[in-house]
């Protein structure tokens, strides 16, 4: 099942590699974990029922192309519990890159807009399994490209600009969220020096001190509405 997942359409999209197929290659120990899908060779493929040559270098070929896959698609190809393509999309406009997510601190995965405390836990849960850790590396010693993911979004005002939201604000941080994200800009749960603006509401405790030392434009609703 996991292994069929891995070739959806949604996953690494390799086609040839169904469920009967998925099933032999477990039955017969030519795959053993999702990695081993990377270093399959043609000879192994001919042994198996119904493996003709013609369709052995199909499903290779299709194999090959799909290491050149997008980070959503790896995400979801994992089969995280609660993770579906929304919610991997989510996480790679968030962290761009394998590695990112592979030394993510919790905090910042249950916070995301669409993530939340049960998944962010299983996704932290994941990359922090020593076995997954060396599947993925085994996936890159495979082929497979990890390269940065480059968001799909349209640029706007605030395209490049990163916020973080704290204190009580007119409207729940979700519409504040959305409204930034849709121009462009970022958020994220921490501030940092790299954070370029701090959208403070009212009772704004550690964060605002925070901004305050590290010298971060401190802004409110009115002057957001003005940026955007």
């Amino acid at each position: 099942g996991r292994l069929f997942h891995f070739a959806s359409k949604g996953g690494f999209d390799i086609e040839g590699l169904g469920g009967k197929l998925a099933a032999q290659l477990i039955k017969e120990k030519m795959i053993k974990d999702l990695s081993d899908i990377f270093f399959l060779k043609k000879e192994q493929l001919l042994t198996l029922d119904l493996m003709a040559d013609k369709k052995a270098e199909n499903l290779l070929n299709s194999i090959e192309n799909a290491k050149k896959t997008i980070l959503p698609k790896l995400i979801y190809s994992l089969g995280i519990i609660g993770v579906g393509e929304a919610a991997a999309l989510v996480i790679a406009e968030e962290f761009k890159t394998v590695n990112n997510l592979a030394s993510v601190k919790l905090d910042d995965l249950i916070n995301i807009n669409g993530v939340g405390p049960k998944i962010g836990q299983n996704i932290f849960d994941f990359f922090q399994d020593k076995k997954n850790k060396a599947m993925l590396a085994r996936f890159k010693k495979g082929g497979v490209l990890f390269e940065e993911y480059l968001s799909e979004k349209k640029g706007g005002k605030l395209n490049g600009l990163s916020f973080v939201i704290t204190g009580t604000l007119s409207k729940p941080r979700n519409h504040f969220r959305t409204l930034i994200e849709n121009s462009g800009g970022k958020v994220s749960s921490a501030v940092s020096a790299k954070t370029n603006y701090l959208l403070a509401g009212a009772d704004a405790g550690s964060k605002l001190a925070k901004a305050k030392k590290l010298e971060v434009k401190i802004i409110s609703e009115d002057e957001l509405t003005k940026l955007l």
